[in-house]
């Protein structure tokens, strides 16, 4: 699997990457995103992305960073959590 280098900042909201982390599949694995760049990002970060997209949604458009970042509830979220301790994770946000 390759991997896309993140140099220790979540490429998602820009703070240091701190535990916990998740590595994200910018092409879902069920939509054959198997041996595809990966990103490591803050579990609250891959949380959010899976709250707010399906995976036909991440494949068909939100498949890149940028892509991510444009998304109004995916910005304000970003706006939210560059104010939290890299170490921060809210466990009550739900999968969609």
């Amino acid at each position: 699997m390759s991997e896309i280098a993140t140099e220790n900042i979540c490429p998602l909201c820009n703070r240091v990457l701190a535990e916990p982390t998740s590595r994200h599949h910018l092409l879902p694995l069920s939509k054959g995103g198997r041996d595809t760049p990966t990103i490591l990002l803050h579990k609250i970060c891959q949380t959010k992305v899976h709250a707010v997209f399906t995976e036909t949604e991440l494949k068909n458009y939100y498949n890149t960073v940028e892509r991510l970042q444009e998304h109004d509830e995916i910005a304000k979220f970003i706006k939210w959590v560059s104010k939290k301790d890299p170490e921060f994770y809210d466990g009550s946000i739900k999968k969609k």
